[in-house]
């Protein structure tokens, strides 16, 4: 079985039941366009567009596809170390005058650029965008809503179906902490970049004896290179009152987790794959929250 990966991109300085397949902006609501898994928004660059952007919750610096660099004659920047899934590369950056995603963006971005062919789409949206606000993703509609995101003193109301879990900041990526496999804690990060969800070394070594057999897949960076990762299912998995039964992951020794500290403790990237079983998806960076509406084939327990 070969499946490609568009997986994450950080810059230095992810109960269900399947089988493995083969500043004070308003809230701006945006439809979005599907690319496999993944989804993107129309985003304009130094005036110019809109192009489709990917939104990615799991990468730490918004960039740009070479080519559309390259059209729009933008400045280069410094060289700069970019860590993908398959290991660190030094990349050349852009100097992007604007950025703005209907009624939100930013100035002066300094973004690394990459093969357009790798990324998936002429760019990918990061958290340093995306920070201070909080974005909604509506599957059944089509819609996604961002917007701003203050630093709540207690938690907002909670309907009755909706699964809300608090997550910590690491690195401006949320972890949740409030996941487990059988008896142990794992970390979980919510990935939006991902079209898979993937696991450490830690967390297969932890679900040795009772996962699926693995099937080889290729994943591709976007930084071009490529690994091999063992694909397979994860029998049940516990986010916050959320259980996951037969999760298909991708199991690697990715470089991400190393720099994040994780090498060592089980930890999981939350995909797209997972995330779309749910109608809403919530993702709080200023609450670090993460709220999950009317979730499909999957229990609370």
């Amino acid at each position: 079985m070969r499946k490609a990966l568009i997986p994450l991109a950080l810059l230095a300085g992810p109960v269900l039941a399947q089988d493995v397949a083969p500043l004070t902006e308003p809230e701006t609501e945006l439809a979005f366009e599907t690319e496999k898994t993944r989804m993107t928004v129309p985003v304009s660059v130094a005036g110019a567009g809109p192009y489709r952007f990917i939104i990615d919750t799991g990468a730490q610096r918004t960039m740009i596809s070479r080519q559309l660099a390259a059209e729009l004659n933008l400045p280069r920047g410094r060289r700069v170390g970019l860590t993908a899934m398959t290991g660190r590369a030094q990349v050349d950056t852009v100097l992007v005058p604007s950025l703005q995603v209907s009624s939100f963006g930013g100035e002066r971005i300094e973004a690394p650029t990459l093969e357009r062919a790798h990324m998936g789409a002429p760019g990918i949206l990061g958290i340093d965008t995306l920070q201070d606000h909080a974005v909604a993703i509506d599957f059944d509609q089509g819609v996604m809503k961002v917007s701003p995101s203050k630093k709540r003193k207690g938690r907002a109301r909670v309907s009755r179906d909706e699964v809300v879990v608090v997550a910590k900041s690491l690195f401006g990526q949320l972890v949740v902490t409030d996941a487990t496999y059988g008896n142990k804690r794992i970390r979980v990060i919510v990935d939006t970049g991902t079209e898979v969800s993937m696991g450490n070394e830690a967390l297969r070594r932890l679900i040795s004896r009772s996962k699926a057999p693995e099937q080889d897949i290729e994943l591709v960076s976007v930084i071009g290179d490529k690994l091999v990762a063992g694909y397979t299912q994860i029998p049940r998995v516990k986010i916050g009152t959320v259980e996951f039964e037969n999760l298909p992951v991708a199991f690697s020794a990715a470089a991400p987790f190393e720099v994040w500290g994780l090498k060592d403790k089980p930890a999981l990237l939350l995909g797209m794959d997972a995330l779309r079983m749910f109608r809403q998806v919530h993702i709080d960076f200023a609450n670090r929250e993460l709220r999950l509406t009317m979730p499909k084939n999957v229990r609370r327990v």
